[in-house]
């Protein structure tokens, strides 16, 4: 079992129980999946840039991403419906829980002039959206390696029914967050 797994499990849901008054252990939020996203922008025509996403995206989780496509055609965009416009990655179990752990304890701390994240990236539904400028933040990968840095968004799908239900469980498994002015 994964510390940050273990660390769920021991800490994170008595001090749920304990805050929101749960009377069932089924009622605590927990971590469905995390969903790992690069979106190629202006560079979608260009097929090793799609392949370079690919990479990166199998070195940081080690899981093979699959292509995602245009749902509708937009004119201004220059965007067909049916063209591959990025790649995407769904952890589960124990891959979840390891990237989660290398993300909050190695990678986070790794971005130049780091104050925390937004604790403002909520959607409502008590999942968390992370955008990330760059990939060399994660260890694995190598400087020498990359041609161009690719921005990400991370989204930590949970079952909580609210954000600040949500948010406390995040905070309590260690998310940096910005401290409110």
């Amino acid at each position: 079992m994964n510390r940050m797994q273990e660390r769920y499990q021991k800490e994170v849901v008595q001090s749920l129980i304990k805050a929101f008054g749960y009377k069932n252990l089924m009622q605590v939020p927990r971590i469905e999946k995390v969903v790992l996203n690069i979106g190629l922008g202006s560079e979608q025509d260009n097929a090793k840039a799609l392949e370079a996403a690919m990479g990166d995206l199998t070195i940081i989780t080690g899981q093979k991403p699959i292509m995602t496509k245009a749902r509708k055609s937009i004119a201004n965009f220059k965007l067909r419906e049916g063209r591959i416009i990025g790649t995407k990655v769904t952890l589960r179990g124990d891959k979840m829980w390891f990237f989660l752990d290398r993300l909050i304890n190695v990678a986070l701390p790794r971005v130049r002039d780091f104050r925390g994240v937004s604790p403002e990236a909520f959607d409502g539904r008590g999942n968390y959206t992370l955008g990330l400028k760059d990939q060399l933040i994660f260890p694995e990968i190598e400087y020498d390696k990359i041609d161009k840095l690719r921005g990400m968004e991370v989204t930590v799908v949970t079952t909580a029914k609210s954000d600040d239900h949500a948010r406390l469980m995040l905070q309590l498994m260690g998310m940096p967050f910005k401290k409110e002015a």
